[in-house]
């Protein structure tokens, strides 16, 4: 009975088991159709190209990835036209593709987006760096490399760094030259700093040198001296070209090229002419952290292209979102994803004609591959491909690069973790989060014109608006601000302080003075202050008394004059020297001294020369002891240095005390009198 029982049970295992089994089996496709759109002539998409088909053949040679399943890439070129992507992404859609890694351009895959978003296919780009494509409107859309805005915000911190506070920006005028300028614009501003002049340039690449020279003229008349290039390569060399005959890559100038340089850089070897075109140009490049698998696939690539096409940044990130699809991949099917289509009924409607608009459809669990492709975490070429909450790939980082002769020259690295820095990014990462400009450093850079100073930045625009500074036209106390006759000039105290400010700004601010007043009476400070808020005065410059009414509708400078009550003395320099305790002794001072000295002498004479044989004698002794009488005191004897003979009361001479205090002491008999005199 027992064995009754067994049986079914067996037979219930076994075929529970055998129909797991089988499912899985059949979620698992021989083969996924996978789509890849680029241009296929460019710098990057030859590039590109060669590292998609590498990545390929080591995903399907890898036995612990997909268990069987092989990746089919059909690639498809787009020549960066939004037309051209666009047919091609429906040819795509056809074919029942799961995902389609690219578009390489920002036009591109503003269109190819919307397709992407109503069918449900990932876009996974390793080229386009537009940071306008969010994923809030473009859910499907996923980044595999790094974003303009962390590309600007390094531009911004540099420009922030060196202390310059305008930049002007040349870039091409599409989606990927507008909106990398707007985010530039956008971390200037978190920096007190601005665009002073930006200019765009067609995309075609048949623009002639005389629109670039015109646009160049018109840069070079702005104030500012720093220029941020964000053009295409074919584009930026001819910007440089025309700045080298303009003079304009000579001392003074700053030039800031985005990552288009860079790419440029690592994969062609440039003619000399060009490199001569763009010595101290400042570079910025994605970083790449150095690693074991890094080499070994480079070393590779030296192989596969014979030398002949040199690796960049984008070539890696290709690489990478490939392996980074084959991980989302093996994920969605564990999870239980089949490969599966459905119709969409609002196509149905529009059938009719040639477009067989029929023939695409949804890929129903787009969804799932989707999120597994955004918790991917897993370490590739280019380092950790892991996305954070705003679907951009984690530890941007980007290299700064110096152009010096043939070749070019690290200066330094910036991370949106460390900020500017000399050392690699990976080595800051375990360190605490300090992002303290006292620790942002960079190497030296040899600038434009072969310097090592550090440009200013600016100059005097020849072309640039004037401020109108109002001034008033004194009658009165023209020496805090006068006219100049026979000018338009002004000078005084006032003009003066204004004069020195200016000068001390590192930017410039071109102005002109315009008088208030006719000369011949003083006008009215009330309306001068007035015509600020009115429009006619963009500031003014004068004597102008800070009161209540006044702050109300103007900002005033720091006060560098006050009124009040003061005390005007003459001044007289004096020398000074070891008699200069004696000054404050007057002739008349002396006088009266003495005659005080006489005075008090005979006095004393009066009272003793009758009972003091010491106040008798010869007219000339007695005149002599009236004198001394001020120097000498009466004692007994007992503190005498010099005593006198005779009698025993007598005069003695004395020294002074360590207090200069002058004792004269006299003791007569009960029926004198005691004098002290005290000095």
């Amino acid at each position: 009975m027992k064995t009754i029982w067994f049986l079914p049970l067996v037979f219930l295992y076994f075929g529970l088991f055998s129909f797991g089994y089988c499912k899985n089996v059949s979620a698992r496709p021989a083969v996924v159709n996978v789509g890849a759109l680029f241009t296929l002539d460019s710098t990057i998409g030859r590039v590109a190209k060669i590292a998609i088909e590498e990545a390929v053949k080591d995903v399907n040679s890898n036995s612990s990835i997909l268990h069987g399943t092989k990746l089919n890439i059909t690639m498809q070129s787009s020549n960066c036209s939004g037309f051209i992507g666009m047919v091609e992404a429906l040819r795509f859609m056809e074919t029942d593709i799961v995902a389609i890694i690219g578009p390489q351009c920002s036009t591109v895959a503003h269109i190819v987006s919307y397709v992407s978003n109503e069918l449900q296919v990932p876009l996974l780009s390793f080229g386009v760096t537009d940071p306008t494509l969010s994923s809030l409107q473009y859910p499907f859309f996923v980044r595999t490399t790094q974003s303009d805005s962390f590309q600007m915000t390094a531009v911004a911190e540099m420009v922030s760094y060196y202390g310059w506070k305008a930049v002007s920006v040349i870039f091409v005028d599409n989606e990927y030259g507008r909106n990398g300028v707007s985010a530039l614009n956008d971390k200037l501003a978190e920096r007190r700093c601005r665009i002073s002049y930006k200019s765009g340039i067609p995309p075609e690449s048949g623009v002639n040198t005389g629109y670039v020279m015109d646009l160049l003229v018109k840069v070079a008349l702005m104030e500012s001296r720093v220029i941020v290039l964000h053009v295409s390569p074919s584009l930026g060399f001819q910007v440089f070209s025309v700045a080298k005959y303009l003079g304009m890559m000579g001392n003074g100038y700053v030039w800031i090229a985005t990552d288009w340089l860079a790419y440029m850089l690592d994969s062609a070897s440039l003619p000399s002419d060009t490199l001569e075109s763009m010595q101290g140009v400042l570079v910025l490049r994605q970083h790449i952290p150095e690693s074991d698998r890094k080499k070994n696939f480079l070393s590779r690539w030296k192989n596969l292209t014979g030398g002949s096409l040199g690796m960049n940044s984008y070539g890696l990130y290709a690489y990478d979102s490939v392996w980074l699809l084959a991980h989302a991949i093996e994920s969605f099917f564990n999870q239980g994803g089949k490969i599966s289509f459905s119709n969409d009924s609002r196509l149905k409607t529009m059938e009719g004609g040639n477009l067989h608009l029929g023939a695409m459809s949804i890929f129903d669990d787009g969804m799932l591959l989707l999120g597994n492709i955004l918790q991917s975490n897993l370490v590739g070429l280019t380092g950790p491909l892991k996305f954070n909450s705003d679907r951009s790939l984690i530890h941007a980082a980007y290299d700064i690069i110096n152009v010096i002769g043939t070749g070019f020259r690290m200066i330094g690295y910036w991370s949106n973790y460390s900020g500017l820095s000399k050392e690699p990014p990976e080595t800051l990462y375990a360190q605490p989060f300090n992002r303290s400009s006292t620790i942002q450093h960079l190497h030296s850079v040899i600038w434009p014109g072969e310097t090592l100073s550090k440009p200013r930045g600016w100059v005097f625009p020849n072309n640039g608006k004037l401020l109108k500074i109002g001034v008033p036209n004194r009658a009165s106390y023209r020496e805090f601000v006068s006219k100049v006759r026979g000018s338009d000039m002004f000078q005084g105290f006032c003009i003066d302080v204004f004069t020195a400010a200016v000068n001390l700004l590192p930017y410039a601010v071109p102005y002109q003075f315009v008088a208030f007043g006719d000369g011949h009476k003083n006008p009215s400070y009330t309306q001068l202050v007035d015509s600020i808020t009115t429009g006619v005065f963009d500031a003014v410059v004068g004597d102008i008394t800070i009161v209540t009414n006044r702050t109300k509708i103007v900002d005033f400078s720091q006060p560098y004059a006050a009124s009040g009550l003061v005390v005007v003395v003459p001044f007289r320099k004096l020398n000074t020297g070891a008699w200069a305790f004696l000054r404050p002794f007057s002739p008349l001072m002396w006088t009266v001294t003495a005659c005080f000295f006489v005075v008090v002498g005979i006095v004393v004479w009066i009272l003793e020369h009758r009972i003091n044989d010491e106040f008798r004698g010869p007219p000339k002794r007695q005149v002599i002891t009236i004198l001394c009488c001020h120097f000498c005191y009466s004692c007994r004897g007992e503190h005498c240095q010099h005593p006198w003979p005779s009698g025993p009361n007598h005069m003695a001479f004395c020294s002074f005390d360590y207090q200069l205090e002058l004792y004269c002491k006299f003791d007569f008999n009960p029926h004198s009198a005691a004098a002290i005199f005290s000095h």
